[in-house]
């Protein structure tokens, strides 16, 4: 049976689709953005400050999923533009310990509302 997961504390789903689903012991989040709930804009700054926000976000949907960071074992990472990928790491690497989860990153040509980067993750509940 799935689970729709909600949470007013990140951005609200700019289309038809779930801040996250739930299937058993499985959370599976939509890419979130370096969006702001409260304001609906994206935070200040560059690639840095919207991962920051991006990690603030599926922090959220992840507690309301009832799982944590530590339970990911899956990311992908979408980027605008690959030359931003040491900065987005450098912010990545301080929300994950070893084992770290197995990781895609890509880079596309556009991502929703020209953000700079867009990440979603699985997370198994222990």
């Amino acid at each position: 049976m799935k689970k729709v997961i909600s949470t007013p504390n990140a951005p609200a789903a700019i289309g038809p689709y779930s801040q996250a689903i739930k299937t058993g012991t499985v959370l599976y989040t939509s890419g979130q953005l370096g969006i702001d709930p409260k304001t609906g804009d994206f935070v200040p700054g560059g690639i840095k400050e919207q991962t920051e926000q991006v990690f603030k976000n599926l922090i959220a949907v992840l507690e309301a999923g009832d799982v944590s960071l530590d339970q990911v074992v899956k990311t992908l990472v979408f980027l605008s533009d690959m030359s931003d990928f040491a900065a987005m790491n450098e912010i990545y690497s301080n929300y994950f310990n070893e084992p770290y989860p197995a990781r895609s990153a890509v880079a596309v040509k556009t991502l929703p509302k020209n953000g700079l980067v867009e990440i979603e993750v699985i997370a198994i509940e222990d």
